[in-house]
């Protein structure tokens, strides 16, 4: 367990298992939650015998934003500490060099997309919804991920009405990338992570480094970048 209790790491051989852990509050996200995903991403990035990671949830609600109530009584320094501790939490989940599923079973919102929208793909129950409502709360949020994932349109309607989305409309649209009955998220989640860890690891990093790196240049740049990826899985193959 973490140092504040919020997030647990479990780690089965190659498999490790990031569980947001504050169930009573719905998994809100506060700065405590910030510093103990920081922490379980940090041990992951140090331990080499990982091949995938799976963030989940525990309780029927993935995270239900942004824990409004810590900000009470808060002057604005603080409220900008937590903010960026919010975001390094976010970058440190997306810089993560391992394939990183979100598995989301239930209510998703603000902060949470934040969170599952780092990962590398979201695999969702048909239980799942989504909202985004940040304008409406008096905050900004999700206005950078959101539009690189889902198009700039459709991010601004969402934010704008802050209305809450089902999960069949979530896949059709791209957000989420697999759809599965509630009670078969879990069979489906494991079986893409089995196929994950069965890959050449080397391989597999670099390919999320290739995709990651190509996303933010032109194709012309993004193709460049591949043969360095070639490169090193040879070299890996004849040390």
């Amino acid at each position: 367990m973490t140092k504040n209790g919020l997030v647990r790491l479990e780690i089965d051989g190659a498999r490790a298992d990031v569980v947001l852990a504050r169930p009573e509050a719905r998994n809100a996200l506060n700065l405590p939650m910030c510093e103990d995903l920081i922490a379980v991403f940090e041990a992951i990035a140090a331990n080499d015998d990982l091949r995938v990671v799976v963030l989940s949830a525990e309780g029927p609600s993935f995270c239900a934003g942004a824990d409004m109530k810590e900000r009470k009584g808060r002057d604005e320094a603080w409220v900008k500490m937590r903010r960026r501790a919010s975001f390094r939490a976010y970058e440190t989940i997306g810089q993560c060099a391992l394939p990183v599923i979100a598995q989301v079973q239930g209510p998703l919102v603000g902060s949470g997309g934040e969170i599952a929208m780092s990962c590398d793909f979201i695999v969702a129950s048909t239980a799942a919804t989504f909202r985004f409502p940040e304008p409406q709360w008096g905050t900004v949020g999700a206005t950078q991920r959101l539009q690189r994932v889902i198009g700039i349109a459709r991010a601004k309607e969402l934010l704008y009405t802050g209305r809450v989305m089902d999960a069949q409309e979530a896949h059709r649209i791209g957000l989420v990338t697999q759809l599965t009955d509630p009670e078969e998220l879990s069979g489906q989640v494991d079986g893409i992570a089995e196929q994950i860890v069965a890959a050449p690891s080397l391989a597999m990093k670099l390919t999320k480094h290739c995709v990651d790196a190509g996303a933010r240049t032109d194709l012309a740049a993004g193709i460049a970048i591949s043969p360095s990826g070639w490169t090193a899985i040879l070299r890996h193959r004849h040390q």
